[in-house]
């Protein structure tokens, strides 16, 4: 016996059925976009989202999304919109940063110079984040905000 609500139907077309095995077969598809895949290929077998999130070990608001997602975009034609383009993420909320990328470079090249003016051996956070106040590369930042630039852009380069 189902448990649950009955889940809105999913149905696919043959190129679009066609199109979501290829991704899913393809070695070069980033496994995120291969389980979204299957999801909504097991949404158009009939299967529930429990049963979904089950055997594709995601939970079940995941196959309710993306299944969700799928039948949002369906009305839009795979020549606007394609298969692997419908299982990108959306756009987190949240404010966009107000430090630039050009205020990034500058203050990694600072974090790589040698402390000439401080008595200290290696930049802290709270040395980082007084010193670019000071050479107003940007006007406030917090000890933790600049140590956490610097780590990204450092471990990351631009």
């Amino acid at each position: 016996m189902q448990k649950g609500p009955k889940p809105a139907e999913l149905m696919l077309s043959e190129q679009e059925r066609k199109e979501l095995e290829a991704l899913v077969r393809w070695h070069s598809t980033p496994q995120q976009v291969a389980k979204r895949a299957r999801i909504v290929l097991a949404a158009a077998a009939g299967k529930r989202n429990a049963e979904i999130a089950r055997e594709l070990s995601v939970s079940v608001d995941t196959a309710r999304t993306w299944r969700g997602r799928w039948i949002g975009l369906q009305p839009v034609p795979l020549s606007e919109l394609s298969i692997s383009e419908r299982f990108e993420d959306i756009p987190r909320p949240g404010r966009p940063s107000e430090i630039t990328a050009e205020q990034t470079c500058q203050m990694v090249a600072m974090a790589c110079e040698q402390p000439k003016e401080r008595p200290i051996s290696h930049w802290t956070g709270r040395e980082i984040a007084d010193e670019v106040m000071r050479r107003a590369i940007v006007p406030k930042i917090s000890a933790r905000h600049a140590a956490r630039i610097l780590k990204k852009g450092i471990s990351n380069p631009i």
